[in-house]
């Protein structure tokens, strides 16, 4: 038998009632055979077999994939390098700090900079205009770090005159008017992809990166979730 350790993130760690667990599956399983011991294990979860992602060892795996032995499954619902340039990612409880980064990312060449920053909204107004008190950001993170290196490599891909790539996620208990999140790139001009770079990035970075928020307010508490579910293609390539 292949024992695995099972990880639960955002709403599915809620539904469960158990941040991780173990499931014996057999030797030759593949993640639809997981998908099936699972369900049978915690049926209330059976609901979300149509949305929930799951990561073996760190990386997207699709029902036909194989589940390696000691594999380590996350499962979570939508989410809300080698070129020389330097690349710095972080998932972290501290401040961020804006001065630090672009910084870590400036070269003698550097002649420009394109940062964008996410901050928490006092009100939200995704189906109708409500208070925010605080919102709570969770993260997968060694899968988060790795994602973000995936996305810096594919924003080098379409951008290669970008040198400097960093990308920040704040995560923990944050109050309105707080960054939440920061993504800079810096290149030789401002006409070399920086402003182009730094939106793909943030927008990738919802669609890949494994991070959650919860709505804290005078309404209760709510998971914020996505409608992206990543297929083949956004599996690293490296």
């Amino acid at each position: 038998m292949n024992t695995v350790t099972v990880l639960f993130f955002a709403t599915l760690r809620d539904k469960a009632g158990v941040p991780q667990t173990q499931l014996e599956l057999p030797v030759s399983a593949n993640i639809a055979t997981f998908k099936q011991a699972l369900f049978a294990k915690f049926p209330q979860l059976a609901a979300y077999a149509g949305a929930v992602l799951v990561a073996v060892n760190k990386e997207y795996a699709f029902d036909a994939d194989p589940v390696p032995p000691g594999a380590e499954i996350a499962l979570f619902p939508p989410v809300s390098g080698g070129s020389g340039w330097p690349t710095h990612f972080t998932v972290t409880e501290d401040t961020l700090d804006l001065n630090a980064m672009l910084a870590s990312i400036t070269l003698p060449s550097t002649g420009a900079a394109c940062f964008f920053s996410g901050m928490v909204r006092a009100v939200t107004g995704r189906s109708e205009p409500r208070a925010t008190q605080q919102l709570v950001y969770e993260a997968y993170v060694p899968m988060a770090e790795a994602k973000m290196q995936q996305v810096a490599d594919e924003i080098r891909q379409r951008w290669p005159q970008v040198e400097g790539i960093a990308i920040a996620q704040r995560i923990g208990r944050l109050l309105p008017g707080t960054p939440t999140v920061l993504i800079a790139c810096t290149a030789g001009h401002r006409d070399s992809g920086v402003f182009e770079a730094a939106r793909y990035g943030i927008d990738r970075l919802k669609e890949i990166v494994p991070i959650w928020k919860k709505e804290i307010g005078p309404h209760g508490e709510e998971w914020v979730e996505g409608e992206y579910l990543p297929t083949q293609t956004d599996k690293d390539s490296r």
